[in-house]
């Protein structure tokens, strides 16, 4: 079972999403401000921390900060929560070390389904060792991926359609559920989108690790 540790100080945000994520199954605990927030996370070392940006007396950069000096909670992510969507909350939110980002208001359906792609991403974590030539490895607690040996850093984008595909080797993935899954629900992309992003992934990991499956969507080859 999943821990999840959602910090945030408005009390019926709080109610709503513990409901929901408990009765999706998870194991959850929830905190009404940062430093609470810091001495759960140590005591209750979560598998993911859901984090509000504006908070009083220590806001979620600095939270998040705090976290990720702590040694325990190195590969526990983090996904902010705000209201605020101008670039540069987005921006500090991942450069102080969060994984994700999630503007308010979100249905619970899409917010749980975002949460549990992050969760994926992290229980599928290949370790970039003892490669063979041409080999490709993809570490996803790190958005690395690399190639004989050689690192390719990806946009965050790029790395997360790579990541969705390979988690599941020749399976062919619909392009509705790639944007789902990639781009959520709550932000309108249209098919072009993924067409780039895979002519962008190809030139840099080869072009025989995507196929095209014309009129469905791809799938990855190793």
């Amino acid at each position: 079972m999943n821990r999840i540790l959602i910090i945030d100080d408005e009390a019926d945000i709080l109610e709503i999403i513990h409901y929901n994520l408990v009765k999706e199954g998870f194991e959850v605990e929830t905190a009404e401000n940062g430093m609470t927030g810091i001495e759960k996370a140590k005591a209750f070392l979560p598998d993911l921390i859901l984090l509000d940006v504006m908070m009083p007396q220590m806001d979620g950069i600095e939270v998040c900060e705090n976290i990720r000096s702590i040694p325990e909670l190195q590969s526990t992510l983090i996904c902010f929560l705000t209201a605020r969507s101008e670039d540069y909350s987005q921006i500090a939110g991942l450069d102080a070390g969060a994984d994700d980002y999630i503007a308010k208001p979100v249905k619970p359906k899409v917010l749980i389904s975002r949460l549990n792609a992050l969760l994926r991403r992290k229980n599928h974590v290949t370790a970039p060792a003892e490669q063979t030539e041409n080999q490709l490895v993809i570490d996803r607690e790190k958005y690395l991926v690399y190639k004989s040996n050689k690192e390719i850093q990806l946009p965050r984008k790029e790395f997360e359609l790579l990541a969705l595909l390979a988690a599941k080797p020749n399976t062919v993935f619909e392009r509705n559920v790639i944007l789902e899954r990639v781009w959520g629900t709550d932000i309108v992309v249209g098919d072009r989108t993924i067409d780039v992003h895979v002519r962008k992934l190809r030139e840099k990991i080869g072009e025989h690790h995507i196929r095209t499956i014309k009129g469905i969507g791809y799938k990855f080859e190793y």
